[in-house]
């Protein structure tokens, strides 16, 4: 299956209707002159986890891969709305949101939340949603699938904007493919398409959007909850090597961390919603001028 789109959730217009007024921009939490440096070419923002629903769920419970079925918070609301406000004020070419949109797939309330706040994001920014583990379910069945791909779009695809050549990804059909193992399948028989489509076409820089990172450290470490399994890790990571990808941008670590493996920069950016570690809510914001890609993780206050 060849799935080619861009995911425009701003252009579900019935949503604008009760987005109500934008919220108030405050200051980003970041070293002084870095918003400046960054946006000075070409660039684009990187959420994650908005997790809307996640906020009352402890820690502990949570990695045990128990969820409650709570209503977003007025502070996940807050976040969320606030980075919308941050994207429209700053004007990126586009938004990603790599994955855990929701904290409980087919919720409707927290998936009515998402798609409210998510519909304040400017109409000509487009934006480009990841499934995430939340989304599409721990172990992704054809039920969550479809109900994904009927509420949200594609779960993989390609897109393109001015140098960059962004591949999305449902990195749950990497993790945990067992019920779903014909979509396994078809996504990475498209990957090695779509990376030599990538390779043929003139951007500068081909770059991997999804939500669980290959690694968090090192290629070569341990399987964990916040990482890809070794076995699949490593055929991945071979075909991203081949198509000459210069960077993956992942969540799901609900912190930041940057790792290499060789030329491969494995980036894993912090939360939108409930921070796991040192790291405040926020976004990340990559500049894509020239060769070289830049980029720094910017803190949302979160309201008091």
């Amino acid at each position: 299956m060849r799935v080619r789109a861009r995911v425009l959730l701003a252009a579900a217009a019935t949503f604008l209707a009760c987005a109500g007024p934008p919220a108030p921009v405050e200051k980003l939490l970041a070293p002084d002159g870095e918003l400046e440096r960054l946006t000075a070419g070409p660039f684009f923002v990187q959420m994650s986890d908005p997790q809307l629903g996640f906020a009352g769920t402890p820690v502990l419970v949570q990695l045990l891969g128990i969820t409650f079925d709570d209503d977003p918070s007025p502070v996940e609301t807050a976040l969320f709305e606030r980075a919308i406000a941050h994207a429209n004020r700053l004007r990126p070419a586009f938004v990603v949101i790599t994955g855990d949109l929701v904290n409980v797939p087919l919720h409707p309330g927290q998936t009515a939340e998402f798609r409210r706040i998510a519909a304040r994001l400017d109409d000509d920014i487009p934006l480009y949603l990841v499934p995430g583990n939340h989304d599409v379910g721990g172990a992704p069945d054809a039920e969550s699938l479809r109900w994904y791909r009927d509420t949200f779009g594609p779960d993989w695809y390609s897109f393109r904007h001015a140098d960059v050549y962004g591949i999305v990804l449902n990195s749950s059909l990497i993790h945990s493919p067992w019920q779903v193992q014909e979509d396994a399948e078809a996504q990475l028989d498209w990957l090695e398409r779509e990376l030599a489509r990538a390779w043929e076409s003139d951007a500068r820089h081909i770059l991997v959007f999804q939500h669980h990172p290959y690694f968090v450290d090192h290629p070569e470490e341990d399987d964990d909850y916040f990482n890809l399994p070794k076995l699949a890790r490593r055929v991945y990571l071979k075909r991203l090597h081949d198509g000459q990808v210069d960077a993956v941008f992942a969540g799901h670590y609900h912190r930041n961390a940057l790792a290499q493996d060789g030329r491969l920069e494995m980036v894993v950016t912090g939360p939108l919603g409930k921070p796991l570690g040192d790291d405040s809510s926020g976004f990340r914001i990559v500049r894509f001028d020239g060769e070289a890609l830049e980029h720094g993780y910017f803190g949302i206050a979160p309201p008091p």
